[in-house]
């Protein structure tokens, strides 16, 4: 299965979700670290998750789960959100019971409760690895910030975050990356500034998580960035 078909619609970003209503291109089968809520107001999507094809007008897809777009013939809304901050459970109850408009589902979203980064050491990672972002990332001195080995830092990111050190850099870089794009600044500035080595180790980077390229996901999206 290939992605051959472009996103259209909006997109409304916040820091730690995004909210999209629009249609819907297939995907290659791909997995990602947030959490997707898709809300079909008309007819059933369809999905591949897991090996098993589903159709469902509402449906959650957990943070790192493989699945790919088989079909979504009619405008629908997706969720993305940050397993850091949303448990997937709280966040399909909020949005499963919704009004499905843009506004409804933002407002929904901001009453959801977020997670609390109860380990301060955590929060020390984090950020030493957003701060590093437009170079390289040496996991060594991202420990080193947060008082812990290396090896003590893998597990601690694995069991509270979901993800190891390589794999969290490439989410936050692909996050940065989109979010300068969808602003405005070209493919390439925006790749380098994310720490990317160029435009189409990006895209390849996008197509991994996402399965769709830069140009099919990001280029007929309208933004609005939301404080």
């Amino acid at each position: 299965m290939t992605a051959h078909t472009e996103w259209t619609g909006r997109l409304w970003l916040g820091r730690d979700y995004g909210l999209i209503h629009g249609v819907s291109g297939r995907t290659a089968p791909h997995c990602h670290y947030a959490h997707q809520i898709i809300l079909a107001p008309e007819r059933p999507a369809t999905v591949l998750l897991e090996g098993e094809v589903v159709s469902a007008s509402r449906l959650l897809i957990v943070s790192n789960v493989r699945h790919a777009i088989v079909e979504a013939p009619d405008p629908l809304f997706t969720v993305y959100a940050e397993p850091l901050m949303f448990a997937a459970d709280t966040l399909r109850d909020a949005l499963f019971n919704a009004e499905l408009t843009l506004p409804e589902l933002h407002r929904a979203i901001c009453q959801c409760p977020r997670r609390s980064l109860s380990d301060s050491r955590i929060e020390r990672a984090l950020a030493a690895v957003d701060a590093s972002l437009s170079d390289k990332v040496a996991a060594r001195a991202v420990a080193d910030t947060a008082n812990l080995s290396l090896s003590q830092l893998q597990r601690l990111l694995v069991s509270q975050v979901g993800l190891p050190v390589r794999r969290l850099v490439l989410w936050r870089r692909l996050r940065r990356a989109m979010a300068a794009i969808l602003a405005g600044d070209p493919v390439t500035l925006a790749a380098h500034s994310a720490g990317f080595a160029d435009s189409a180790h990006f895209s390849r980077s996008l197509k991994k998580l996402f399965g769709v390229t830069a140009r099919q996901a990001l280029q007929h999206i309208e933004l609005k960035l939301l404080d």
